[in-house]
């Protein structure tokens, strides 16, 4: 099962082992994603993700995927506070459908099967809402079935998406390193953007479908997001102790020069 990051023990729901299970509602705790530095966004959440995270592009296994950065180093999630709280006003869809999510099953990831992390604590065969009423599911695993549905929708359409950019090669690598004031360097390695320059060059006809099929919207809020980095310097600044954010958040790496700590993004 692939692209399941904090996902401790999925195993697949069913009616017979966990006719007696039942959860508690999550509330504003996130401590299950604390190490988690980067997620999968659908294209659909590009216009409020871009508000708070910045959106670019990363390999996971044969696949170009677009996500939200959550940090700029291995094992951070800037968003996630010491008490497990979700710091930004929007949550990306792929940290919401926890505990629950469609994995992928067979050799060709064909098929997909619903699943439970059983290492969520929020678990319990005494308190919370069961997941099963007799053969049939109850309206709180209903909801979740119904919002993994959804997901695999919008994923889908995503995947879609990211086909037309790499048709069209406007995919290209984005090396960037971040200074931050105490002069610690964090290279961003493995991502990718969309190029604009190949983007304005592109036939009226391309341009025309990108912009019928709301897809053009998506690309700008993924450009405009790259400027959150500098808030992602903040709030490690806060961590820190450094309430001023570097001069140049981020900038392309100089010839010569090595950063400190490569932070890997790929899903």
């Amino acid at each position: 099962m692939a692209n399941l990051l904090f996902y401790e023990n999925p195993v697949a729901l069913n009616k017979v082992d966990h006719k007696d299970i039942k959860i508690q509602p999550m509330v504003n705790n996130y401590t299950f994603a604390a190490k988690t530095n980067s997620v999968i966004l659908a294209g659909v959440e590009f216009t409020e993700a871009a508000k708070e995270y910045p959106i670019v592009f990363a390999q996971s296994g044969e696949r170009v995927v677009p996500v939200a950065l959550l940090g700029l180093r291995n094992k951070e999630n800037l968003f996630v506070s010491e008490g497990g709280s979700w710091d930004a006003k929007y949550v990306p869809a792929f940290v919401r459908r926890y505990p629950f999510v469609l994995a992928e099953t067979g050799e060709d990831g064909s098929q997909r099967v619903v699943c439970i992390d059983e290492s969520f604590d929020g678990f319990s065969k005494k308190d919370g809402e069961p997941l099963f009423e007799g053969d049939e599911p109850t309206p709180i695993l209903q909801q979740a079935l119904d919002f993994l549905d959804e997901y695999q929708k919008q994923y889908m359409r995503t995947e879609l998406f990211v086909k037309r950019l790499q048709e069209n090669d406007l995919l290209m690598s984005l090396k960037a390193k971040i200074d931050m004031v105490d002069g610690a360097q964090f290279a961003l390695t493995g991502l990718l953007a969309v190029d604009e320059k190949k983007l304005l060059a592109l036939s009226d006809e391309k341009a025309l479908e990108f912009f019928r099929s709301g897809e053009l919207a998506w690309v700008y809020c993924h450009l405009m997001s790259i400027g959150s980095m500098g808030g992602m310097v903040q709030r490690i600044g806060k961590l820190t102790g450094a309430d001023e954010p570097a001069k140049s958040p981020a900038k392309k790496p100089e010839a010569g020069r090595r950063s400190e700590t490569a932070a890997n993004f790929g899903v």
